[in-house]
């Protein structure tokens, strides 16, 4: 288990679970902060704390969830501390093949990206990091639970009143 290696000091296991686990953690900071650079900094920042607290590392749960949990903490405490609440940037569509590609449909498709970024950043930073670990990552209510630090019912509420508040102000967009 590369965990265990890398919480025996093993520099070489920590540099294979940072390069296997770094991207996907990237895209969930960036998703929760809206801003890549910032997104940078709160994973790197997550990395250099887990390889101080991997000692502490029981393998409870496996180490994915556990830096899922890590990123998750450092990104909600950067969410509260702004002043104002800023939008989060829209999830990137697929970009379609020329064939379909039409400027009525790229112009579309800007637009509801747009609309489900502000949606997004109408959501509380809880309700956010719920909703886009679920739906975007496809995590378990259970492993979200673990990863923000609450109760699995309190993780379903969350995300219920994410998705009721996403549907209300989507709605134009069905």
């Amino acid at each position: 288990m590369l965990a265990v290696r890398a919480g025996e000091g093993d520099e070489e296991a920590f540099e294979i679970l940072v390069r296997r686990h770094g991207p996907v953690l990237l895209r969930l900071a960036s998703r929760l902060l809206g801003d890549h650079a910032e997104a940078e900094d709160a994973v790197q920042e997550s990395f250099v704390n887990a390889w101080r607290r991997l000692p502490e590392f029981r393998g409870e749960a496996a180490f994915l969830t556990w830096m899922y949990r890590i990123v998750t903490n450092r990104c909600l405490n950067q969410l509260r501390a702004r002043r104002p609440t800023t939008g989060l940037d829209a999830v990137p569509e697929p970009v379609a093949p020329e064939y379909q590609a039409s400027p009525v449909r790229a112009a579309e498709s800007t637009a509801a990206a747009a609309a489900l970024s502000d949606a997004l950043a109408g959501l509380s930073a809880e309700q956010r990091a719920c909703w886009v670990l679920r739906e975007l990552h496809g995590l378990s209510y259970e492993d979200i639970a673990d990863a923000v630090g609450i109760s699995h019912p309190a993780v379903r509420g969350r995300i219920h009143r994410a998705r009721r508040q996403l549907m209300e102000v989507m709605g134009a967009w069905r």
